[in-house]
């Protein structure tokens, strides 16, 4: 089952999708004014720039492709160094390497999230930039990385593609650094299948990144630009079906987002406290997405019994999420004489060894939450599933 958003599929999304088709213009491109030209994506982009209180927004064809964008945006070159957890979706690691970048991996702290004192440690002469990600729809410590990122003159993306709707201290995930980069995937808070969102507040970064994502176009927004460019660019354009989708989606953004949190609500309440079981750490409980609850118990032993008890399993098994289970990465780390095998990053390997993540909103056994509850469920259902829980941890 995807993510909470594919669950609220319905007539909004049917129109902004007939819209398109019968205006007959699928390039985010046209003439303002055009009445075929529906300029979905541009207005998408408008309105997730305000909702988040920045300048600017570029619509991309992957959360992948938008991390990608921001990296080369900020000047990433062969051999610079990037921080990053080492439980994150494959893609964290993926687009620094592609950039020419060496992602150096990270502890994790009980949040799921980066841990801070442990990104310090690993700030060298080559370190460009941070990349904390608010995994499972939690904000990492801003507050630290942020001063450490300034303390050290790095840039810091966010990585907010399981994020989408969360908030950090009273200000929207992706505002805290210089760029923030959103998914539109199955899996995520809202769907369009697969596309991306790029957030800035800067006028340069966004030039570059505008220009990267649309071979070499300076930012313009409605029509097609013809002449000079000022760098080499690729094609990572959303179209405007994609767009009319993420656009009803995206309107539907902050009433998915109040629904998970009082659904995660009733289903932590149902299940209570339980002996040698505590709640990871959320930095704001006020402005995570609510998508999952993680419970971390005190023993490995016991979480693995737990969740075979359950039919699903502990956080460190949850594919590639977590940096030992990816095969392709692992390759990469060990050809550039980076810690890799399983056990070079223990703390993260210790907390997700007795972690068990309950769906809310996103169903997915390889984020290791394929047993819980989704976002139409009752409170009849809310309770069934507390009631299973507590059963399998006696």
């Amino acid at each position: 089952m995807p993510g909470p958003g594919a669950s609220w599929i319905g007539e909004e999304e049917k129109k902004e999708v007939l819209d398109v088709l019968e205006g007959g213009c699928l390039n985010r491109y046209g003439r303002i004014g055009d009445p075929g030209f529906k300029a979905k994506v541009y207005t998408l982009e408008q309105e997730m720039a305000r909702y988040c209180g920045v300048k600017h927004c570029i619509a991309t064809s992957s959360g992948t492709s938008t991390l990608l964008i921001a990296l080369q945006a900020i000047g990433t070159r062969p051999g610079d160094e990037v921080i990053v957890p080492a439980y994150t979706f494959a893609a964290s690691y993926s687009a620094i390497i592609f950039a020419g970048g060496i992602p150096v991996l990270a502890e994790i702290d009980e949040s799921l999230t980066i841990d801070p004192t442990d990104v310090e440690k690993r700030i060298t002469p080559r370190t460009k930039a941070v990349m904390p990600v608010h995994m499972l729809g939690n904000p990492s410590d801003m507050d630290a990385i942020t001063a450490l990122a300034e303390k050290h003159g790095l840039a810091v993306i966010e990585d907010c593609c399981q994020a989408v709707g969360a908030s950090y201290k009273g200000k929207r995930a992706g505002t805290l650094g210089q760029m923030g980069a959103f998914s539109l995937n199955i899996y995520k808070t809202i769907t369009a299948g697969d596309g991306g969102l790029l957030i800035t507040d800067d006028d340069e970064l966004y030039e570059l990144a505008f220009a990267y994502h649309d071979q070499g176009h300076s930012p313009n927004r409605a029509g097609v630009e013809v002449g000079k460019r000022r760098i080499l660019g690729l094609t990572f354009r959303m179209n405007e079906l994609t767009g009319a989708v993420a656009l009803a989606q995206f309107r539907k953004l902050d009433g998915i987002v109040s629904t998970l949190r009082t659904k995660k609500r009733r289903l932590r309440e149902a299940i209570a406290t339980i002996d040698g079981m505590h709640y990871r750490t959320v930095h704001d409980p006020e402005g995570e997405c609510g998508t999952l609850l993680t419970v971390i118990f005190d023993d490995p032993a016991r979480a693995a019994t737990v969740a075979e008890r359950l039919g699903t399993m502990t956080v460190d098994h949850s594919g590639w999420h977590v940096y030992s289970n990816m095969e392709h990465v692992l390759r990469f780390l060990k050809e550039h004489d980076r810690p890799h095998e399983k056990g070079a990053y223990p703390q993260t390997d210790d907390i997700l060894s007795r972690s068990i993540n309950l769906s809310v909103g996103v169903v997915d056994a390889g984020l290791g939450s394929a047993f819980g509850i989704n976002i139409n469920s009752s409170d009849e259902e809310i309770a069934r599933t507390a009631e299973a829980f507590k059963q399998a941890c006696d």
